[in-house]
């Protein structure tokens, strides 16, 4: 995998791509070889022929559509991002993404035929993200070789960081236009509707169309969550945050009276969604993102007499709903009963990390080092890993606490490049404002992991930081005076 990103010459960098994209299932399928499901394959050989050869044909024919049209990738992950199917492996349940599978072996298909046929000039080195993402990866790689749970960590490989990482490197690659990031905008706030919609429904008719364990864990509560066509209402309403976030962008920055009306419907449409979540992590993450906005579009005085007002307002809200919510802040205990036994996760976690401080337990071993050392379900392990960094410190110790800081680090520093010309007068090029926007989104999604599972398991992580590094290549942000004006004028052409 780090060849498709540090190898200079285009038809080597596509060689690692077609690798990558070979080994990746054999190693899951070699794992898996005497488990049930694979077992069930071999005794039906004519049935597995038969799914491999309709997934070829799939993956075919969109690699075939991006050959002719290269802008249709992003546009269709982005419509594949929320999408997942349960799968059975291994005794347990994923689950996987497989529609977006589909469109990023696709992807890397057309991106390897387009070089090892024509050649193109040589791709940019990869920069601080990539080399910290890769170098994160394969610490994890390493550190499950000592680790108790091997399965699961080549799962999280097999499952989300490989595929995730050639997502961030065919986004990153795109020839990115102020027409295709308003595409890619337009299809993830129409699924939002529609996520929203659904969630209506199931919370008028007190029906789920998944997951019948939140529907079981809805009985014993004063209140209804939805989780529309998510496994999870936190996951649910982290995706509702960040398209919120979004299209909070596009309110601040445009200048047109119509978007701004339609932005705003939008954004009252979403919250009425989002509530019905109830999700205490991805209101908090909201409210991160839209302060990074804030920060971003105005000076600081006037931004801390608005925050003040909003902490205030989150505060009155959180006391009204405190009942609902089970939470007295007078009694003991009453914080971890209303943040779902979190607080206890937290400082369980935290133990796990003190006992193996330097190397920790081996990557993937939280849930079951946490059921043998607690002596709890396998159902309360699955919520296990509600903090990352806590699940970061207890796998992977110092070391792997480092390499996830890094990762942050060097996103940031990516993502934050330049946003201070969103202050200068006029208005600001489009890739400016969706820069923004993305540091925004990542910056909630952070703050979201922070109470919830999944960093680089989430390709939400992957797909904003490579559209991210897509608009922020080498020469697209202009440093003198004379050429951010010739940018705006770039800008003002193309919209």
């Amino acid at each position: 995998m780090a060849g498709a990103f540090a190898l200079r010459e285009p038809r080597a960098r596509a060689l690692c791509v077609l690798v990558a994209l070979a080994l990746t299932p054999l190693l899951l399928v070699g794992d898996l070889w005497d488990s049930p499901q694979v077992e069930s394959l071999r005794d039906r050989p004519a049935v597995s022929l038969a799914a491999l050869a309709a997934g070829l044909v799939a993956t075919g024919g969109l690699a075939a559509l991006f050959l002719r049209r290269p802008h249709a990738f992003p546009v269709l992950a982005v419509a594949a991002l929320p999408f997942r199917v349960p799968v059975e492996a291994a005794g347990d349940t994923f689950n996987l993404l497989v529609p977006l599978y589909v469109v990023v072996g696709a992807g890397a298909l057309a991106y390897a035929w387009r070089r090892l046929r024509d050649g193109v000039p040589p791709e940019r080195e990869p920069g601080a993200v990539e080399l910290a993402l890769l170098f994160m990866v394969a610490l994890y790689t390493v550190q499950a070789a000592y680790s108790t749970d091997f399965d699961k960590a080549l799962e999280n490989v097999v499952f989300f960081y490989v595929p995730f990482a050639l997502l961030l490197k065919l986004l990153s690659t795109i020839d990115w236009t102020a027409r295709l990031l308003r595409a890619c905008l337009g299809v993830a706030v129409g699924l939002a509707v529609v996520f929203v919609s659904i969630g209506f429904w199931e919370y008028g008719t007190r029906q789920l169309l998944l997951n019948p364990d939140v529907l079981e864990a809805n009985l014993f509560k004063d209140y209804f969550r939805v989780n529309s066509l998510f496994f999870d209402p936190n996951i649910y309403g982290r995706f509702l945050a960040i398209v919120m976030i979004a299209v909070a962008g596009v309110l601040l920055w445009t200048e047109r009276r119509r978007d701004a009306l339609w932005a705003a419907a939008l954004l009252a449409l979403l919250w009425a969604g989002l509530l019905l979540t109830f999700s205490q992590s991805s209101f908090a993450s909201l409210l991160v993102g839209l302060g990074v906005l804030g920060l971003l579009r105005w000076r600081a005085r006037p931004l801390q007499l608005a925050a003040s007002a909003a902490l205030l307002g989150v505060v009155a809200t959180a006391l009204a709903v405190s009942g609902a919510l089970n939470f007295d802040p007078f009694e003991e205990g009453s914080l971890d009963r209303a943040t779902s036994g979190r607080v206890e996760l937290l400082e369980n976690g935290l133990s796990m990390f003190w006992e193996r401080p330097l190397q920790g337990f081996g990557s993937g071993s939280y849930n079951e080092r946490f059921v043998e050392r607690e002596n709890v379900s396998e159902e309360r392990a699955d919520a296990a890993s509600h903090t990352i960094p806590v699940t970061v410190a207890a796998e992977q110790g110092i070391i792997g606490l480092f390499s996830y800081a890094l990762v942050l680090y060097a996103a940031a520093a990516v993502l934050f490049r330049g946003l201070g010309q969103l202050r200068d007068r006029g208005p600001p090029p489009w890739w400016l404002v969706g820069r923004a926007i993305l540091a925004a989104g990542f910056a909630a999604l952070v703050f979201h992991t922070l109470a919830y599972a999944a960093f680089l398991e989430d390709p939400l992580t992957w797909a904003l930081l490579g559209i991210a590094l897509g608009l922020a290549a080498e020469g697209s942000v202009p440093s003198t005076a004379a050429e951010r004006a010739a940018a705006r004028m770039r800008a003002s052409a193309s919209s």
